[in-house]
Formats: C-alpha cells, sequence, structure tokens
C-alpha cells in the first residue's frame, strides 16, 4: 500500500498566520503540522509516500524531508494547482499510486491514542473497497457525517449536512483499493467546483463496498485548520509529552521502531538536533532502547 499526504490549499481559515507560509509547516508545539499526518502512515507500515502540495510551497518540503532516505522512507512530490477537492489527490497521483492500494491522509489532522496503531495497521491489510472511520464528536455537521447501524454498517455519508444523522464524523484519514483513480475521475464536481471525498465514498457504498472502523473514545482526533484548533492541538501534545515523557508523532523515533533505520542512523539524526530538547529525546532512546 502507498500512502498520500494533501497538504495543498489556501489555508484561509488561518489567515493572516498562513499568508506567506502553508498551514502544513506550522509548529505544532514542537513539530511542522506535516510530522503529525506522516507519523500516521509511517505506524501504518507505508513507506512510499508522495506528498501533494502547491507550487510555492514544494521547495519547503523537499528542505525539510528530502526524499524520506534518512527514515528509511521513499517520498515523492506533486503540485496541485488549484484547490479543487480532496478526491483529485488520487487523480493528481494516479502514476504513482499505480496498481497498489492507498491511504490517504490530509496533511493538518492529528491522530493519537490508545489502539491507534493495531487500527491502522488492519485497514492497511484493506483488499477489496474502502474504509474511512468514524469518530464521535459535538460537532458533526462542520465534517462529514457517517450514519451507522448497531452493528457498524454504513447507512449514509453526507458532507457537513445542517441536521446530522449521528454523531461520528469521518476524519481524514481513508484506505481505499486501486479502482479509487477511477471512482475520482468519475464523480461530478459539487456545487463549490469540488471532487468531494463524501462522493468517493458514497459510490463506495452503493457498491456495498465501504467499511467503517468506529475510534475508541481512547483515540484523539483533531483537525488543525483553524487558529483555536491548531492552538488546542499544540497544548494537547505539551500535555502528553509532558506528563509521560513520551513524543507524540517524532518520526524520527517511529522510523526507528518500526525497523526502517538503525541505532547509528537514529544517533546521527539525534547529533544534528542535540542542542534541543527534541534532539536530547531521539539521544535518551538511542541510550536506553
Amino acid at each position: 500500500m502507498k500512502g498520500i499526504i494533501l497538504a495543498g490549499g489556501s489555508g484561509t481559515r488561518l489567515h493572516p498566520i498562513t499568508k506567506s507560509v502553508t498551514k502544513q509547516l506550522l509548529p505544532v508545539y514542537d513539530k511542522p503540522m506535516i510530522y503529525y499526518p506522516l507519523s500516521v502512515l509511517m505506524l501504518a507500515g507505508i513507506r512510499e509516500i508522495m506528498i501533494i502540495t502547491c507550487e510555492d510551497d514544494l521547495h519547503s518540503f523537499e528542505k525539510l524531508l528530502d526524499d524520506g532516505s534518512e527514515l528509511g522512507l521513499s517520498i515523492q512530490y506533486a503540485i496541485q494547482k488549484e484547490p479543487r477537492g480532496i478526491a483529485e489527490a488520487f487523480i493528481i497521483a494516479e502514476d504513482f499510486i499505480g496498481e497498489s492500494n492507498v491511504c490517504l491522509v490530509l496533511g493538518d489532522n492529528l491522530f493519537y491514542g490508545t489502539g491507534l496503531v493495531n487500527s491502522l495497521q488492519r485497514a492497511r491489510s484493506l483488499g477489496k473497497g474502502a474504509l474511512v472511520f468514524g469518530c464521535f464528536v459535538s460537532n458533526p455537521s462542520e465534517f462529514g457525517v457517517v450514519e451507522i447501524d448497531d452493528d457498524e454498517n454504513v447507512l449514509s455519508i453526507e458532507e457537513k449536512p445542517e441536521n446530522p444523522k449521528s454523531n461520528y464524523a469521518v476524519p481524514g484519514l481513508y484506505f481505499y483499493d486501486n479502482d479509487v483513480v477511477e471512482v475520482a475521475k468519475c464523480i461530478e464536481p459539487s456545487d463549490r467546483g469540488e471532487l468531494e471525498i463524501t462522493s468517493v465514498n458514497n459510490e463506495y457504498l452503493k457498491r456495498g463496498l465501504l467499511d467503517i472502523e468506529v475510534f475508541s473514545r481512547g483515540t484523539a482526533w483533531m483537525d488543525m485548520g483553524n487558529c483555536k484548533s491548531l492552538l488546542n492541538a499544540s497544548v494537547f501534545v505539551d500535555a502528553v509529552q509532558s506528563r509521560q515523557g513520551l513524543y507524540i508523532a517524532c518520526i524520527e523515533e517511529i522510523a526507528y521502531r518500526m525497523d526502517y533505520i538503525d541505532r547509528e542512523q537514529l544517533k546521527s539524526l539525534a547529533g544534528r538536533m542535540k542542542n534541543t530538547e527534541y534532539g536530547k529525546y531521539l539521544q535518551m532512546i538511542y541510550e536506553t532502547q
């Protein structure tokens, strides 16, 4: 399975902060925002990754992550010329996807919690169809909303409905079989002129091929697309890391624990940041694990 991080868009909900820098490079406590969705793909066991971004921001991502080889990854980049919807990512990445299944994660989403890794790795074993997640929220009309029955079968999905049929939002993390490219090509743009991911999910639902896994109450999901949620995410990361002494979305540590890199590679990465708390944390992992 291959992975896509959609890190395009103009970040208008965060203006004026994002008038000169893409939101996915903004700091979320002690690391760039994009580390959080990247860590999700890594924890799922996905090592071939494409980052889709705007042309103006491409160099910044390349400077930050290069080709991913230092983390045992293979990272490619592609340009989304204008924001035409989440589902356009599959059309842009068609050659990259090839004959593989694919996971798409939005560049401004944070996931954390008990059982998350097991959920991700189960989703990675997807055969035919599509799998989305459901997360209970208090404000469902701000998201795509999924309606499920008592056996957790999907009944309907609606995009930001005025009268939600449930409190389960669909977070920005989706797993699909290889048919998703053709599905994305065939859907019609919405009233706002975008290729909606909800339309893709509804096509899989129509085919009887859409599954869902509902996050447990111990799993946190944050959409960091506005100022308040960006601040809340930073406070959350600080609280967890300060209490536990273990970092969230530390991509170098994940690469080491997933055996993408060895101890000497970890030591080298830690040495480059030896004067920071982040680098000292990596050094501690090297010395104690």
